[in-house]
Parts: structure tokens; C-alpha cells; sequence
């Protein structure tokens, strides 16, 4: 009974509004053609004179989707559904685009305001802001070199032309709407937070009171049903994830009070007493978890028993929620299992043993280098939270 009332207790924060209010937030921004206007407008920058610039297109909208959503699951969901017959149109082969749009997914879990951020800090007792802070590097890191890794495909496959002449996304209604309400949602959302006029949990609720109106009234590409259809997606999916924290919350006690964290540390100094090795044992523990299970799953898993051991090895929790995004991220794509590189392979249309050497062109160029800068460069992850006074 105290392990139940203890569960229940420590859900009941206000903090985890911003869980229900963030995920249909990404509901409304799927159905309502605000992510189509994101495109549209990551598109005019120019991209489409270079040839393979529609890949960039790709990367760029999904940091700029994720910035809204803070899902990985959202922004694969509308990027990679509108951006895949495109990129096939110009020349993409699908085990290529299913593996592109499965990394640039992940960044939903690394640009702010991010939900494993949110899960990360609500768990490991860390301040949500310095959490969305020390991913932004790395997440910016990665879109670099997933551009960069498009761009080699791109010049050594003969099959892609230029974008230039193609059209913007089409839209059913509003089609001479302008893109800039679209692309002031991140600015409003994240000045917000940072700009101190607004905790997470009220800039989650600006987020949903900011979508609605535009997607309903300014773009009129959502009716009342597809609000409902969202209203109860987002239900499902925060019930879903309210257990998991309450079931994480007792085993979190449980794992304090059975000595777990430390049995543990023990055992790693067992194989090897030096930080750096050791650190290479928790990676691998992490990509590991996010091959079988969600980022969500992840993060909730594994923060309660490694966050104590990094500490003790003298590595910042902040640092700490960076590489724990990576980790899982990569995790998320990586065979056999990898959740998210089987969507993207449904969406995509492409057939997993087509998408492998792709995917791991893409972990070995872009993942892996940004995993180890993360980990052994504490300053990459750490600038921003020292330079906003949270560390």
C-alpha cells in the first residue's frame, strides 16, 4: 500500500500537464496543414537549386516540427508522410528515404520543448529548461550531418535532379494562406519559456490555444471531427504513459531502497575503473533499450537506475540528458528491433533489408560521431544551460 500511495503521489504534479497538452498540440499540427506550411517555408530558403536539397528540406522541417510537437512519433508521422512521395519523385530510392525521414524523426526527441526531456527531468529531479537546452547542440549537430550524409547520396546517385522547379505541398483549402503563423509556433512557444514569461506547462497550454485557432479558422484544413479524432489520440496516448510513470515511480523506490544504483556501480567498477570505459558500457546499455522499446519506455527505465551511477562517475545530470537522448534516439533506428525504422519503413514503403545500409551509413556518419562529442565534450551539451544560468 505505501509503494501504491507513493506512485500516486508523485504523479500527481503539474508538471505533466505539459504531457497531454504537448501531444495534442502534435495532433492539432498533423491534421490542421501546419506542418505542410513548415515545409513550404524550410523549402523557400533555397535548398531545392542544390541537387539532393530536398533530404535538407527533410532534416530542417523535422527540427523545426519537433520544436512543436516533441515527438518523435509525431514528426514522422506528418514530415515523413508528406515528404516521402516528394523525395521519391526526385529520384530517392525508398530504403533511403525510409532510413532518412526515420533520423530526422528522432531529432522530435532532442529539439525542445522534447517529452523525454520532460519525462528526464520530472524523473531524475533536473530542471526541464537546462534539459532542452543541453539537447539544442546535438540536435543541431545531427541535422548537419544528416544533410551532409544526403548530400554524398545525393551526388553519387544519378537518379536525383534538382527540386527547383517542383511545387510546395499541396493543400486542400487555404492554399494561398501565408506559411508565417506556421513558422512563428516554435519562436512563440520557446521565446516564451526562455524569455521567462512562461513556465513548460503554460507554454504546452499556449501551444494547443496557439494551433487550434490557426489550423481551424486561419487555415480551415481542420474540422470539428478531425478536433475530436485528436482530442481522443491525445487521451489514449497520455493514459498510456500516466501508468508507465506511475509504475516507473515505484520501481524508482524500489530500486532506492534495494540499493540497485549502487550493486550496479559496483559491478561496472568491477570490469573496469576508469569513467571513460565505463560510460562506453552505459551507451551501449542505452541504444540497447532503445532498440527494444519507445523513447518514452527509455528514458523512464533507464534515468532511476543510471542517473545515480553517472553522478558518482563526476558526469552532469544535464550533460547526462543529452546523452540519453542520443542513445535512445540512435537506439530507435538500429535493427533488429528499432521502432521507429519499421515506420519508416510503412511509410516510406520500403522493405527493411532495403533501408539497412542506409541506416547504417546514417548511424556511422552522423550518429555515432554526435554520440561520442556528447558524451566526452561535456561543454557541447552544456553551453547553453551554463550560458542561461541553470548550471
Amino acid at each position: 500500500m505505501f509503494l501504491l500511495s507513493y506512485g500516486g503521489s508523485q504523479i500527481n504534479n503539474v508538471l505533466l500537464l505539459t504531457i497531454p497538452l504537448f501531444v495534442l498540440a502534435g495532433a492539432v499540427i498533423d491534421h490542421g496543414g501546419i506542418g505542410r506550411r513548415l515545409i513550404n517555408s524550410v523549402e523557400k530558403l533555397g535548398f531545392g537549386k542544390i541537387k539532393g536539397g530536398l533530404g535538407i528540406v527533410t532534416a530542417i522541417s523535422s527540427a523545426v516540427f519537433g520544436a512543436i510537437s516533441g515527438s518523435a512519433g509525431a514528426t514522422i508521422a506528418c514530415i515523413g508522410s508528406i515528404m516521402s512521395p516528394r523525395l521519391e519523385e526526385n529520384g530517392y530510392e525508398k530504403g533511403f528515404i525510409g532510413s532518412l525521414i526515420s533520423s530526422c524523426a528522432v531529432l522530435g526527441l532532442l529539439i525542445p520543448p522534447s517529452m523525454s526531456m520532460i519525462l528526464y527531468g520530472w524523473v531524475g529531479g533536473q530542471s526541464v529548461l537546462a534539459c532542452f537546452l543541453a539537447t539544442i547542440i546535438p540536435g543541431i549537430i545531427l541535422v548537419i550531418l544528416f544533410s551532409t550524409v544526403n548530400l554524398f547520396y545525393a551526388a553519387k546517385n544519378k537518379n536525383i535532379v534538382k527540386s527547383v522547379d517542383s511545387k510546395p505541398v499541396a493543400s486542400t483549402q487555404g492554399k494561398k494562406k501565408s506559411s508565417i503563423p506556421a513558422l512563428l509556433m516554435p519562436f512563440v512557444i520557446l521565446g516564451a519559456i526562455y524569455g521567462g514569461v512562461m513556465t513548460t506547462t503554460e507554454a504546452a497550454a499556449l501551444s494547443v490555444i496557439y494551433a487550434i485557432p490557426v489550423a481551424m479558422l486561419y487555415y480551415r484544413e481542420m474540422s470539428m471531427g478531425d478536433l475530436r479524432d485528436s482530442l481522443i489520440s491525445a487521451g489514449k496516448t497520455t493514459g498510456v504513459i500516466m501508468m508507465m510513470l506511475f509504475s516507473v515511480m515505484i520501481l524508482s523506490r524500489l530500486y532506492t531502497m534495494n540499493n540497485v544504483p549502487q550493486m550496479l556501480l559496483k559491478m561496472l567498477t568491477s570490469i573496469s575503473d576508469s569513467p571513460a570505459v565505463i560510460m562506453i558500457m552505459i551507451n551501449l546499455f542505452m541504444i540497447l533499450l532503445g532498440m527494444l522499446m519507445d523513447d518514452t519506455s527509455g528514458v523512464l527505465l533507464a534515468t532511476p537506475i543510471l542517473l545515480p551511477i553517472v553522478t558518482e562517475l563526476g558526469v552532469s545530470p544535464i550533460q547526462f540528458a543529452a546523452i540519453v537522448g542520443v542513445n535512445l534516439g540512435m537506439g530507435n533506428i538500429t535493427p533488429p528491433t528499432a521502432p521507429l525504422l519499421y515506420l519508416g519503413g510503412k511509410i516510406s514503403g520500403a522493405e527493411v533489408k532495403e533501408m539497412l545500409p542506409h541506416t547504417m551509413r546514417l548511424i556511422l556518419f552522423a550518429w555515432l560521431p554526435t554520440l561520442i562529442i556528447t558524451t566526452y565534450v561535456p561543454d557541447l551539451s552544456l553551453f547553453l544551460p551554463r550560458l542561461f544560468g541553470y548550471c
